[in-house]
């Protein structure tokens, strides 16, 4: 039986990149060792020719942010025929896009943070600025400012008064021409992955970032956090936060594997901040953590989740 050959899509032009291609490389190695054949593509515009030239029996996408986890992708391997690793292009576009996504959350009753969502025009041509002051007093400070479809925490700045709102939009626009302004909630931050054809939650993963939040270098450089694999949470929180996190997996639409960020707040409520369709698999990534804390080795979790697209 001859191997299969998978096409490890990773890189692109994202401002997640050089992630992407440190989750790709370790992605690439485990199919190899596993005994595929590993075709890396850092995608660029010959995407589509080098597809249709290469036809492989699925794509591994390791693509971390725009164009890679917002659908975009997803559409062009579903009009090429190649299955494909993770959610479809209805769920992708709903969890990049983390206004949709609130919303969604609403909808569904899923506990998620207050929240006030603009784009662009709303400021350059109706007059938002004027709303701050009413918004300050609907959420309370700090706010959590954060561009709408930016993942790995870019972008995101803390308000502590109105006259702070300003400077931590035109941040946040500086990423993205919507951002999202959400109440700020104090607690432990929880992370949960999802795994499988028939989705299970892997272990609560703790994360205790050394700076005021789990930021993009509190991320992906070793000692700027801390994690508890599992949380030392009671084992009746912990099980409420896995089923927290597969109903809101579930219900938008997501398959595969992914990860559920929560809050858990002070006085032991739980929010739901966002999911992410295409976690890392870095050697900070949580994923691989929580899977290595179930005796899943990073070899069998990649692939795992490949067989899951094989197999779909």
């Amino acid at each position: 039986m001859s191997k299969k050959t998978i096409a490890v899509l990773k890189g692109g032009r994202s401002l997640e990149r050089n992630i992407s291609l440190k989750s790709g490389a370790r992605i690439e190695k485990a199919l190899k060792e596993t005994g595929y054949s590993v075709e890396g593509i850092d995608v660029d515009e010959s995407l589509v020719k080098q597809l249709k030239e290469l036809k492989p029996d699925a794509a591994f996408i390791a693509m971390h942010g725009r164009s890679g986890e917002d659908g975009t992708v997803q559409e062009l391997l579903d009009i090429l025929g190649i299955p494909y690793t993770g959610s479809d292009v209805l769920p992708s576009i709903r969890c990049m896009d983390k206004v949709l996504c609130k919303h969604t959350f609403v909808t569904d009753g899923i506990p998620t943070p207050p929240f006030f969502a603009f784009n662009r025009d709303a400021f350059q041509e109706l007059g938002a600025v004027d709303t701050m002051p009413i918004i300050g007093d609907d959420l309370g400070f700090p706010i959590v400012v954060k561009p709408a479809a930016q993942g790995s925490a870019l972008g995101i700045r803390f308000a502590h008064n109105v006259s702070e709102l300003p400077a931590a939009l035109i941040s946040a626009f500086s990423f993205d021409n919507k951002v999202l302004l959400e109440k700020y909630v104090k607690g432990r931050e929880l992370a949960v992955s999802i795994l499988g054809s028939e989705p299970r939650a892997l272990p609560v993963v703790e994360v205790q970032p050394k700076t005021d939040f789990f930021d993009f270098e509190s991320r992906y450089t070793m000692g700027k956090a801390e994690y508890l694999v599992p949380a030392e949470i009671p084992d009746d929180v912990s099980t409420q936060v896995a089923e927290l996190s597969l109903k809101v997996f579930q219900e938008l639409g997501c398959s595969g594997f992914g990860r559920v960020d929560i809050i858990m707040a002070e006085d032991g409520g739980l929010w739901v901040l966002e999911v992410n369709t295409i976690p890392g698999f870095t050697e900070t990534s949580l994923l691989p953590m929580a899977a290595q804390a179930v005796g899943i080795g990073f070899n069998d979790l990649v692939e795992e989740i490949l067989l899951c697209a094989l197999e779909g």
